[in-house]
């Protein structure tokens, strides 16, 4: 128990020294102070997790800003935002794409399976290549051509009768 109750007391200390250093580099990649606060939380609960190597490493608060920089990284995939923020709204409403258009895909999008989703959505969406898509959803290249031309054919099937729509007419 005695060294357990030492280790606890260890990783505390050094928790308390890092905290500060690690919250002003969160607050500067990601400018928000919340975010910057949860990131370091994050960051600290996988220093725990992870003590033994983080005290094994040629140096600590180093593995640990990597370990920072990497949460804000991943952060910021997970929750991707197409907002930015203004001083003041605009007057005139910003030009919209076709409401139509968006539902029918989207509902059409719905109705595959959800790897079939993916696939189509970090393929055609997002442009990434099929060694990227398989490479993150952890699946083969030969899986994600298969699954690409099955979703594509199901979503031709599903917007067959929504041809004046996405024609624009």
């Amino acid at each position: 128990m005695a060294g357990s109750a030492q280790r606890s007391a260890e990783i505390e200390e050094f928790m308390q020294a890092v905290s500060p250093r690690l919250f002003r580099a969160a607050l500067l990649v990601c400018g928000d102070w919340h975010l910057a606060e949860d990131l370091v939380q994050t960051t600290l609960g996988k220093v725990f997790v992870s003590w033994r190597r983080v005290r094994r490493a040629d140096s600590p608060h180093a593995y640990v800003r990597t370990i920072l920089m990497r949460t804000y990284l991943s952060h910021v995939r997970l929750h991707r935002t197409y907002e930015k923020p203004v001083g003041e709204l605009p007057e005139q409403p910003a030009a919209t794409r076709d409401p139509a258009l968006r539902l029918a895909l989207t509902q059409a999008l719905a109705r595959l399976t959800p790897q079939d989703r993916a696939v189509v959505v970090l393929r055609y969406w997002e442009d990434r290549s099929v060694a990227e898509t398989a490479k993150e959803l952890g699946m083969s290249a030969g899986n994600v051509r298969i699954r690409s031309m099955r979703a594509l054919s199901s979503l031709r099937t599903a917007l067959d009768g929504e041809q004046d729509v996405l024609a624009g007419r």
